[in-house]
């Protein structure tokens, strides 16, 4: 055919193709296959995103806008563009496989010569036409002259089509008006084939498209246009409405990173790096939280980034995934430095918005990204400080405080490196502070700034604005009030205190306490400038000398931590008590420490107030006549408030000390030490009733009915694992007895063991919690010895269900290590099976229930674990005792096939055992030991480990026994 009817040659190339099918059938093959998984496999939906790559190329070739129309006409999907028209090396390439016609051309986007096969999963019988020609393409054609060669006609008949873009022919057809180039698609058969979905997809991808590729301008598609124009701001496109803020890089890859690619990429050393970041319809930043790889159109790498990447990083042929390697990284590289101008290119205030989130990357190449973006932005100048400098994250502070409005102020005391307010306002508290954190930002917390205080010289007006911009703080952050206590406060004369706790606030006129106090020459009185004072001083533990101020103040405190050294030296520390005391007055307790205020005994010796009582003290008669707790001077009684007296801790019930967080057993309570040992875990909170060791021990029942009348001391009795409970167990004596000794009066199971105690004017609750038996259970070696005594108490009669509970709670107290069994002195008997009382000379520990068949029932002892049982006891296991052997061999039956076992676990909800047991009509053992003989039992395991039975559910009640 001549070139005026054939102007690209198609005649030449299908020769070429025939020949080389028929000469070998294989390539035939070859080529099908690859054809198909093309088809099938990464272009299945990409027909629209290759025809506009190929548009975008033709019009970078030719130097003209690219524009793109998709419609229908006559049924066919067409797809026209302007730019360079098809030639003759484009027809080759497209009837080639894997051979590119843009090799050389270094800007392309098309790069594997495999793009257009994207239009098989549409049409069988594609056609481009172009200004100087076309070409059509046909299955049917294809088909037909395949026909003719035996080969390829047999392996054509083991498929659906054959290779489609191998064999073109030419076509005088010509493209619309003002186009160079379209494509012709007749639509294959079938669902998912109609041009309305085939419309909506393009259109759906259209946006994206001319965001990617440059070369475009316009795409139209079905009579609907998007455009991509420049937006009122350097660097912002508008495309279909929509706005973006793009940063762009680019640069060529060294010899030792194209070296890597494959030999059709490596004339491609040019590369192009492109952010793409949404905006709102106000130009502010609308970070993506999801998106895909675009080189530069959508591949299918998951990236979790704030903005689209269109970067051309080496992709694999189906242009799915990246290419790792030394060119991929050059890119990649290139891009993390291009994210940092656009951060820089968004308002200030919502850059930090643009830093990647944390989290588990959606794809290796997201990790990878983010990883290089955190390094970009740390070694970065963008941060907006205060003073209206950009900072590199390593180098700028900010204050974890969002109720702050003070950062001016500091910024004119030299905090030159503090980040703006408003860059940290973009992203939620949270999620602020975690991605300053991870960009290496300093995180000033309240306390650092109130330490860095401590050094500022400033006017008192500043002072009283920064305490003004401290107020919300104070209100709004967890935890800030407390650490706000340490500000500085300036002093009216001229120095500095530390903390508005020790500084009182000024006020006219004086209250007369303060006035008294003054008298007493209290060093640490702090009065501040009143130019700086303001409310949140007071809210801070300031006092505006007022009873409670005075009271919490550490310049009291300590007069009062001292006042007894001060009476020991000889000073008269009296004035100081009945000024604190008038203080107290009306009030339920004194501030912590001022239990140490030194006030007159009874004999006329200064003593603590808390190691004093009342001369009327209800605590008084039931004291032993030697406690070392003196009364308070009668006299100095009656001139002071009874309730203050109280309040500092004059006792006259039991006291109660508390304290949270305590360190260790430094509080002075008896056997204190071993009660604080005795946690795994140290006590957060210690609640106790002070005086205890002081009780007489006839005077208990009065002494447990004082504790429980008082709500505090109640409570500190009852609560779980406290101390007075604790120690009340193991000191507490009711007639002569420890608490552990009684039962309750309602614990009827335990009455064959224990009895109830003597009549004591408390209810049961406040008897448990002291001790006295609601159960067995353990909780030192002496309780376990009387519980041993008990069990072989022949006037006791415990059924056999209550000795084996209480072996049980004996032998988990031996495996928990509450009891040592070095420490009990054993009896001569124990309670056996039966019920009756055994000498231990017969008596042994039943650790195999089978073996109970064999040995009498008043030799064996049962309950818990058996070995720590037999341990503590110090008898022998009945397993290490008793030898026999099973008569007979019985027949091999599977459990599985046992109705009865099978209805048992089904009902006990166990699985059914695997293997096999032995069953026997009617099963004996031959016992050596300890007494020879020949006797019948219903189950027995022998020595090998089979199970044999002549009751099948005795040995399945065995076999669990042992699991």
């Amino acid at each position: 055919m001549d070139t005026a009817t054939d102007p690209f040659g198609t005649a030449v190339l299908r020769a070429a193709v025939l020949q080389s099918w028929a000469g070998s059938p294989t390539r035939f093959r070859e080529d099908a296959n690859a054809e198909e998984d093309l088809r099938l496999g990464g272009y299945a939906d990409a027909w629209f995103v290759e025809l506009a790559q190929n548009a975008a190329d033709a019009a970078r070739s030719a130097g003209v806008p690219g524009r793109v129309c998709v419609e229908v006409v006559d049924g066919e999907l067409r797809v026209a563009n302007t730019g360079s028209p098809l030639d003759a090396a484009g027809v080759a390439a497209l009837a080639s496989l894997r051979a590119s016609a843009k090799r050389d051309d270094t800007g392309s986007v098309g790069r594997f010569g495999v793009g257009f096969a994207a239009v098989l999963a549409v049409s069988d019988a594609p056609r481009v036409v172009s200004a100087g020609g076309g070409i059509a393409f046909s299955a049917a054609r294809t088909a037909e002259a395949v026909a003719e060669l035996s080969g390829p006609a047999a392996e054509l008949a083991r498929r659906d089509e054959p290779p489609v873009l191998r064999l073109a022919w030419p076509t005088d057809e010509r493209p619309p008006e003002g186009f160079d180039t379209e494509v012709r698609l007749p639509l294959r058969p079938g669902p998912g084939r109609d041009t309305a979905a085939l419309l909506a997809q393009a259109l759906e991808s259209a946006g994206d498209l001319l965001l990617a590729l440059p070369d475009l301008t316009e795409i139209a598609v079905g009579g609907e246009v998007l455009r991509r124009t420049d937006g009122p701001a350097p660097g912002e496109v508008t495309i279909g409405g929509r706005r973006w803020l793009l940063a762009r890089t680019s640069g060529q890859l060294a010899d030792d990173e194209v070296g890597t690619e494959a030999v059709e990429q490596r004339m491609r050393r040019d590369w192009t790096a492109c952010w793409a970041l949404p905006l709102t319809p106000d130009g502010l930043p609308e970070p993506l939280d999801g998106d895909v790889l675009h080189a530069p159109t959508a591949a299918a790498e998951q990236l979790s980034l704030p903005a689209r990447l269109v970067a051309t990083v080496p992709l694999e042929p189906d242009r799915r995934r990246v290419r790792p390697g030394p060119a991929a990284e050059r890119v990649l590289a290139g891009a993390a430095a291009a994210y940092v101008d656009l951060v820089r290119a968004v308002q200030p205030e919502h850059r930090l918005a643009l830093v990647p989130e944390s989290g588990f990357p959606r794809s290796e190449l997201d990790g990878r990204l983010r990883d290089l973006l955190f390094g970009a932005l740390r070694g970065a100048a963008w941060l907006p400080a205060v003073s209206g400098a950009e900072l590199a994250p390593g180098k700028a502070e900010w204050l974890d405080l969002p109720e702050f409005a003070g950062s001016a102020l500091l910024d004119e005391a030299g905090f030159d490196r503090l980040l703006a307010p408003a860059a940290l306002q973009a992203l939620p508290a949270g999620r602020a502070a975690t991605a300053l954190g991870e960009l290496g930002a300093h995180r000033m917390p309240v306390a650092e700034l109130v330490q860095r205080l401590l050094a500022v010289e400033r006017p008192a007006g500043w002072w009283r604005a920064l305490y003004a911009a401290m107020e919300p703080v104070a209100d709004t952050v967890p935890g800030a009030r407390d650490e706000l206590r340490a500000l500085p406060v300036p002093l009216a004369d001229g120095r500095m205190a530390a903390g508005p706790p020790t500084v009182l606030l000024p006020d006219e006129p004086p209250l007369p306490a303060v006035e008294r106090l003054a008298s007493l020459g209290l060093p640490g009185l702090h009065l501040a400038d009143p130019a700086a004072v303001h409310p949140l001083l007071a809210r801070l533990g300031a006092a505006v000398a007022d009873p409670a101020a005075l009271l919490e103040h550490p310049a009291l405190a300590e007069a009062v931590d001292r006042s007894l050294d001060d009476a020991d030296a000889g000073l008269d520390v009296r004035p100081l008590a009945e000024a604190v005391l008038e203080l107290l007055a009306g009030r339920d307790a004194a501030p912590e420490g001022f239990g140490a205020l030194a006030l007159p005994a009874a004999d006329g010796a200064p003593a603590r107030a808390d190691e004093l009582m009342l001369p009327d003290a209800a605590l008084r008669p039931l004291l032993a006549p030697d406690v070392p707790l003196d009364a308070l001077d009668a006299g100095f009684a009656a001139s002071v408030p009874r309730d203050a007296l109280l309040a500092v801790g004059v006792l006259d019930g039991f006291a109660v000390l508390v304290e949270e967080d305590p360190a260790g057993p430094d509080h002075h309570l008896d056997d204190e030490e071993r009660w604080w040992d005795e946690h795994e875990v140290p006590p957060t909170r210690l609640v106790a009733v002070r005086d205890l060791d002081l009780v007489a021990d006839d005077a208990w029942p009065a002494a447990l009915a004082l504790l429980a009348s008082g709500r505090e001391t109640r409570a500190a009795l009852t609560a779980p694992g406290a101390y007075t409970a604790w120690w009340l167990a193991r000191h507490a004596r009711l007639a002569g007895r420890r608490p552990a000794f009684w039962r309750l009066p309602s614990a009827d199971d335990l009455a064959a063991l224990y009895d109830p105690p003597p009549p004591v004017d408390v209810d049961e609750a406040l008897l448990a919690a002291i001790g006295v038996r609601a159960d067995l259970r353990i909780t030192d070696t002496a309780v376990a010895a009387d519980l041993i005594a008990r069990l072989v108490d022949p006037a006791r009669h415990p059924d056999v269900a209550l000795v084996a509970e209480a072996y049980a709670e004996l032998a988990d107290a031996v495996a928990d290590g509450r009891v040592d069994p070095v420490d009990l002195e054993l009896p001569e008997q124990v309670r056996a099976l039966d019920g009756t009382v055994s000498d231990v000379d017969v008596a042994m520990v039943l650790d195999l229930p089978w073996l109970a068949a064999v040995v009498p029932a008043g030799e064996l002892v049962t309950g818990g674990d058996p070995a720590a049982l037999a341990d503590l006891l110090d008898l022998p296991l009945a397993s290490d005792v008793v030898a026999a052997q099973v008569l007979g061999e019985g027949r091999a039956v599977r459990w599985a096939d046992v109705g009865e076992v099978v209805v048992a676990c089904h009902t006990l909800g166990v699985p059914v055992p695997t293997g096999e047991l032995l069953v026997h009509d009617e099963l004996e053992v031959a016992v050596r030991r300890p007494a020879a003989g020949r006797l019948p039992v219903p189950t027995w395991r022998d020595a090998e480990g089979r199970w044999h039975a002549g009751d099948p559910l005795r040995a399945l009640l065995g076999v669990l026994a042992q699991e």
